[in-house]
């Protein structure tokens, strides 16, 4: 991927990279929109998503993660987006949102969808913008 990283990091789609493990420490223990997540449930949420994940390149070691599910042609909702918290301060999750957008741009996607309670600035650095008429929306579940 090209996406501008700082030196010495790269991010893959390739799932076999992704360590399950570690993301569902990740996601179940830390992340507020995710905590408590079964293992079994992010297995399935992993083979079924685009994944992308962020790496040191001289270890390997995985330090970032985020997921899209899309129908490759009109949609997608990018989610559990997720940086390790000693590797955060450094741009490595604007480069995954960069990364995860410019992936998706030759689909010619019509929408993007997201949800953020905290990073909305790092998401509009990419062009993320708030829903413009919000009270066309509606939601079947938790909120």
């Amino acid at each position: 991927m090209t996406t501008d990283l700082p030196a010495g990091y790269e991010i893959s789609t390739d799932t076999a990279r992704i360590d399950p493990d570690l993301v569902h420490h990740w996601l179940a223990q830390d992340a507020y929109w995710a905590r408590g997540r079964s293992r079994e449930k992010q297995d399935r949420a992993i083979a079924n998503s685009l994944n992308f994940g962020v790496y040191e390149r001289a270890s390997g070691r995985q330090l970032g993660y985020a997921r899209v599910v899309t129908d490759q042609a009109d949609f997608a909702w990018l989610c559990d987006v997720y940086i390790a918290p000693e590797a955060r301060g450094k741009g490595l999750g604007t480069a995954l949102v960069t990364a995860v957008r410019d992936h998706l741009a030759p689909y010619g996607l019509r929408r993007i969808l997201l949800a953020t309670a905290d990073a909305h600035g790092v998401y509009a650095q990419v062009g993320f913008t708030p829903l413009e008429n919000p009270e066309r929306w509606m939601t079947l579940g938790a909120q």
